[in-house]
């Protein structure tokens, strides 16, 4: 997995899966609230061999989680094999000498646990999660992949990785908007010596190129045990994990070391502007790159907080001039990224349809000279650091992350407690710092600039700028090289005094359920909730049933404007007021739509508790409904809907729900509308939308954290009190049923260098007695690394980056989906492994699969309510669908009493390939023809909207 982001933000990155912000730095802090004072209590030590560890205790869930950071990113990477040190990531995960080739991504998941890894500029992180019976395994895998595994490195191995990242870089770069950006700015900003020039995925050339010998050169130069930090942390024995860390990684070769790169900073002696037609963007968008400082300068603080006070919230410089008042956008962004060696800020303006770019720096300085006069509101500041207070404890919520934060300062700071320093810092910015930077690397300083624009809107880039220099790559049939890997091939083992054959497994705490309370309100509102203080937060959803399917004939995306107007503000206070009484308690509101409810979600700090619930009941009681906030929500859904044209998996995604479930479905239409409904709709449908439909009768208030039952009631007594509690009646949902025999839908993605396909079938609803089942029998065909799907599409034939089935089960007929993104010229190749895989799977499905299944299943329990999202996630689950209190029990019963017989039935039944339908979007002009050959007859073709095409 490559990550673009600086190490810090790399800890909540990789745990969420997902990118967020820069720097490691917590984001919130307030000088107004009490001090920090949660540690996270830790013991270090070094081997021999000068592998630092940290081990950090903590028994309030049976499981043990594994981070190792490799001082190892892209920075490091020879010019002509850039790219390389996120493919070694890749590499790592195949075999080593004791381990049996593909254990780390199979086993592990096997073992009730997750593992994954991710590269950015400037390191590498390996990271696992399993119950406390598996540590040994972990320590035996872990060490054998660290310390013995290049000698299991073969030509076939290496092609097979290789077609992943570039499947990947197509993913994540060539396939959607914007995705090239990043390497424009690279490499206009930083010379060809400077180790910033290329981007962390590299280049597709610089990929192919790679020989066995670069990865041998690559390992034995920057994978010593003196290069990394290995953290552990959970269920463990101080004493018992020392002497195992001894036994595995102390005879692992120490290894030359490797010296620290010194800080790289660049300048600009000009401005350099590109402009780019981007195949998938459908708005055009502006980019400024300044140079500025590498992480933890003293500056860096400053500048994280300039991003946030130019552009995030309602009374931001550039939203209330771009957006507000120019009406240009509809998303910028602001954001300093200092890294290891040096460190940029980034301006962003994603313009709405047709803005030329001209106007949107007009609009730009415009912005920033209103800043310049305005200066740093004090209150925005405060926001900023008292959401620190919240971010930190957040932030420590799960083992992994508390590894992530003592690993990632130890290895890139120097100490694995410079969190401290790090909340310090951030405290001590001033509104006079964050002037003084803008001043020195903002103000009149050159850029690099870049213009995407939609292809052929050229006329859209900036005036003068200059072609940007995009390779974009080729997709020819049979190009890609074939490759047979040897599962009996010989290497050299390397001696060992200790026996380094598999550990047996240790025991297993037995899983209980979570003890729930439950209560109610005299307005009908239901109210449940776990009650757990080791954090001082609280989580909690307010879901109010509805939603979308309130939504009337031809006003499709009325309930997501509702949802998006109850954050603008309310009768006593204009929305920048609502945003700043939110932001100074450190908590976070959210409203959300779905296909059958409106929901609100927050996280406060316990102190902060009942004045965050008294904002949200003044959002649902006193909603502002003001018209001009109502046509900037309106123009930002529209900008939104007509960017998703831009991304080929929304679209393949959107097409295939509307043809599983019919436009006379609320499933079948997309929960924001289309561009005709949502422009038709008025605020007088919005407000009478809020009036008819929201209501406490039949909703459900649900908690998880340091919050008990009586507590929560009293905090409600004001909503109790003024929100109305009328009767709403719900449309019946009509019934689905699945075709008789395979349809196959196609919609063009010109040029696309991936195909996105989704293949399914309708379920029943999330209340029907099989669904937990229909869970368990699909486990081994799409759930995870370890599942069929992965293992033949990406492991076996290298066609993807991921392939997986899941069970989408709601208020309504659910279904089974399979999905995944395949590179174009195996699109056909891919259809045909999706179709035998799931054809056939009742078939193939053995006793060693239910077995596999019920182990993995049972000891994945343990990781189920480690944090507040987690334990939110299981009331949300319980309420919704009227689970029992002993929900888990009666889970793990089904699951072991399972047969081999039932499980082939429920196949049979609810996964049968001959009922589904198969969508796939993709370039028409290289692969449509070929699509019949599936046998399934000619594909229908669709447009982008799952309109017929004549």
């Amino acid at each position: 997995m490559k990550l673009n982001l600086s190490p810090i933000a790399m800890a909540a990155a990789i745990a969420l899966l997902t990118a967020c912000g820069s720097g490691v730095k917590p984001d919130t802090a307030s000088n107004t609230t009490p001090e920090i004072t949660l540690d996270i209590p830790y013991q270090s030590f070094a081997l021999d061999n000068g592998l630092e560890v940290i081990l950090h205790e903590d028994h309030s869930d049976p499981i043990v989680a594994i981070a190792t950071i490799v001082h190892v990113g892209s920075a490091r990477e020879k010019a002509g094999r850039t790219g390389f040190a996120h493919f070694f990531e890749h590499m790592s995960f195949n075999n080593s000498e004791n381990v049996p080739m593909g254990a780390n991504r199979k086993m592990i998941p096997e073992l009730g646990g997750t593992r994954n890894g991710g590269t950015w500029s400037d390191g590498t992180m390996y990271y696992e999660v399993v119950p406390k019976d598996a540590f040994e395994k972990l320590m035996w895998i872990d060490s054998d992949r660290f310390g013995y595994m290049i000698n299991t490195v073969k030509e076939a191995t290496l092609e097979r990785e290789k077609q992943v990242v570039k499947n990947e870089k197509r993913q994540r770069v060539d396939n959607r908007a914007y995705g090239h950006t990043s390497h424009v700015i690279k490499k206009a900003l930083y010379p060809t010596s400077h180790p910033y020039n290329w981007t962390v995925i590299g280049d597709l050339e610089d990929l192919q190129n790679a020989t066995l010998d670069d990865v041998r050169e690559f390992y034995d130069t920057y994978y010593t045990p003196a290069n990394a930090t290995l953290v552990i942390a959970g269920d463990i024995d101080v004493a018992e994990t020392k002497a195992s860390v001894e036994r595995w990684f102390g005879e692992i070769k120490k290894g030359e070391g490797v010296a620290d790169l010194e800080p790289m900073g660049v300048s600009l002696s000009k401005s350099k502007s590109f402009y780019h037609e981007d195949n998938f963007a459908k708005l055009p968008e502006l980019r400024l790159t300044f140079p500025t400082v590498e992480e933890y300068h003293p500056d860096s603080y400053a500048l994280d907080a300039l991003g946030e006070v130019l552009s995030s919230g309602k009374q931001a410089p550039m939203f209330t001039t771009i957006v507000e008042d120019k009406k240009l956008s509809s998303s910028i962004a602001a954001y300093n990224r200092s890294e290891e060696l040096t460190g940029t800020f980034t301006l962003r303006v994603r313009a709405n349809a047709g803005v030329d770019l001209d106007d949107a720096m007009a609009a730009l300085d415009e912005s920033l000279a209103k800043f310049e006069t305005e200066g740093v509101r004090e209150t925005t500041l405060t926001k900023i650091k008292v959401r620190q207070e919240t971010g930190f404890y957040s932030q420590v919520s799960s083992i992994l992350n508390k590894a992530f934060q003592l690993g990632i300062y130890n290895e890139f700071a120097g100490d694995p407690e410079y969190y401290k320093q790090d909340i310090a810092n951030i405290k001590a910015v001033t509104k006079e710092d964050v002037m003084r930077v803008y001043n020195q690397y903002i103000k009149n300083q050159p850029a690099i600039i870049t213009s995407f624009v939609p292809k052929g809107q050229a006329e859209l880039a900036l005036e003068n700028a200059t072609v940007a220099d995009v390779v974009e790559e080729q997709i020819v049939q049979g190009k890609e090289k074939q490759f047979t890997e040897d599962l009996n091939a010989e290497f050299a083992k390397t001696p060992s005094k200790h026996d380094r054959s598999e550990p047996p497994l240790s025991e297993l705490p037995v899983m209980k359920s979570p003890v729930i309370w439950r209560d109610s309100l005299s307005n009908g509102m239901q109210l449940a909730g776990i009650e757990q203080n080791e954090l001082p937060l609280v989580n909690f959803t307010l879901r109010i049933p509805g939603g979308q399917l309130l939504d009337q004939a031809g006003k499709g995306g009325t309930a997501n404007l509702v949802a998006a107007m109850l954050s603008e503000g309310t009768a006593n206070k204009t929305p920048a007021e609502l945003e700043d009484a939110i932001g100074l308690l450190g908590s976070g509101i959210n409203v959300s739509t779905s296909k059958t409810a409106i929901t609100i979600s927050g996280t406060t700090l316990r102190r902060n508790f009942e004045a965050t619930v008294d904002l949200v009941t003044e959002m649902l009681t006193q909603p502002r409904f003001d018209a001009a906030d109502f046509e900037r929500v309106k123009t930002r859904t529209l900008e939104s809907i007509k960017a998703s044209y831009g991304n080929p998996n929304a679209v393949a995604q959107k097409v295939f729900m509307k043809k599983l479930y019919g436009d006379a479905h609320v499933a079948g239409r997309p929960t924001v509308g289309t561009l005709d409904s949502v422009e038709s709709i008025t605020l007088g449908d919005v407000k009478t939308w809020f009036k008819n439909n929201v209501t406490a009768q039949n909703s459900q208030f649900n908690f998880a954290g340091d919050v008990n039952a009586m507590a929560a009631k009293m905090a409600l007594k004001s909503l109790n009190d003024s929100l109305s509690s009328h009767k709403v009646v719900l449309p019946v949902m009509p019934k689905t049923s699945n075709p008789e025999k395979p349809h196959v839908y196609f919609i063009d993605i010109p040029d696309a260098k991936q195909s996105a396909l989704f293949v399914g079938k309708n379920i029943p609803d999330g209340k029907h007695k099989d669904i937990n089942a229909i869970e368990i029998v699909n486990n081994r065909l799409g759930s995870g690394s370890s599942a069929r799907l992965t293992q033949m599409l990406r492991i076996t034939k290298g066609y993807t980056y991921g392939a997986y089935s899941y069970i989408s089960a709601g208020d309504y007929d659910g279904a089974f989906i399979a999905a995944t993104q395949v590179r174009s010229n195996v699109t056909l190749e891919s259809l045909q492994i999706l179709q035998d895989l799931i054809g056939n799977y009742a078939e193939t499905f053995a006793a060693t699969d239910l077995a596999t299944t019920q182990n993995l299943l049972k000891k994945g329990n343990t990781r189920r309510f480690e944090t507040l999202n987690q334990l939110l996630s299981t009331v949300n689950d319980v309420t919704r669908f009227d689970k029992s209190a002993q929900f888990l029990e009666q889970e793990q019963q089904e699951l072991a009493g399972m047969t081999l017989d039932q499980a082939h039935t429920l196949i049979d039944k609810y996964i049968n390939e001959q009922q589904m339908i198969y969508v796939i979007a993709g370039d028409a002009k290289t692969q449509l023809s070929r699509i019949k050959d599936l046998g399934y007859g000619e594909p229908i073709v669709l447009d982008k909207d799952g309109q017929l095409i004549e």
